[in-house]
């Protein structure tokens, strides 16, 4: 239960997190955004080093490094997604996909449900779907270059979700730390060999930060969730995050809430029950 609600909270701070990231990402080029919000999330995961420990082994230096990959690619690709948008029609995309390879490997490395479990883990994928669809016919529909954008982005996720699942449990933060640091000397230095096609428009720098610390939060709690409970089970709902994206951007953005979003959310409050059952 423990686990449960951890993956949660890890779910609703990377919704507010891409929320937040793409929303900057429309005012300046995506990697302005991410040279902010990387560092930001890098200075939160430093402060929690004293109060959370932290033991840099070969495993969580190489799982962390990996991650830290994984994670550059996946802050680019998502804030360039979401920018172009629409982001209630591109975020179930990239959620799907970033839950869908955590529960292959989880399940390939042993990992059983019980009977509510199987009823639980494909519901939440398919609540996954409704929580944030699209409108219909009258709809923006996504270019192909967005959806492309939308699943190597959920790719990217999942693979850092994954790599950060391998480190050993006793590392304490060390992955985390070790990770952000990669992503953002690899943000930092693609932003200086892109420097004169970055354009002149400045970042949304208070925006942008509030990301970066948001996805430091949902990392954390993730590796805690994944550490007490199932990968499997923490991934899919960990995957859920695209209900406060898509909130957010009805409040914020007055994006339209679809009647089938609302039945999402019922269906993931009901496969969230029957995962806690687990």
């Amino acid at each position: 239960m423990i686990a449960l609600l951890l993956a949660l909270g890890s779910s609703l701070a990377y919704g507010c997190a891409d929320f937040l990231g793409g929303l900057g990402a429309r005012r300046a080029h995506v990697l302005r955004t991410v040279v902010v919000a990387a560092p930001a999330s890098l200075v939160v995961e430093l402060l929690l080093w004293p109060v959370l420990g932290a033991s840099f082994g070969t495993g969580a230096l190489a799982w962390g490094a990996a991650s830290g990959v994984a994670s550059a690619a996946a802050f680019a690709l998502l804030y360039r997604t979401l920018a172009i948008g629409p982001m209630n029609v591109l975020s179930p995309v990239t959620a799907l996909v970033s839950a869908i390879l955590p529960v292959g490997v989880g399940l390939l490395q042993g990992e059983r449900l019980g009977l509510a479990g199987l009823l639980g883990l494909p519901l939440a994928l398919v609540a996954v779907v409704l929580v944030s669809a699209g409108h219909g016919a009258g709809a923006a529909r996504p270019s192909r270059t967005a959806l492309v954008l939308a699943l190597g982005a959920g790719a990217a996720i999942a693979l850092q979700l994954v790599f950060l699942h391998q480190a050993p449990s006793d590392s304490g933060v060390a992955p985390l730390i070790i990770g952000r640091a990669v992503s953002s000397a690899v943000t930092l230095a693609a932003a200086g060999l892109m420097f004169r096609r970055l354009g002149p428009a400045k970042p949304a720098y208070g925006v942008s930060a509030a990301a970066g610390v948001l996805d430091s939060v949902a990392n954390l709690l993730f590796l805690l969730a994944a550490r007490g409970g199932d990968l499997a089970v923490v991934a899919v709902v960990t995957a859920l995050y695209p209900a406060g994206t898509v909130l957010l951007a009805r409040g914020v953005l007055a994006e339209r809430v679809h009647r089938g979003q609302f039945v999402g959310l019922g269906t993931a409050a009901v496969a969230v029950g029957l995962l806690a059952l687990t």
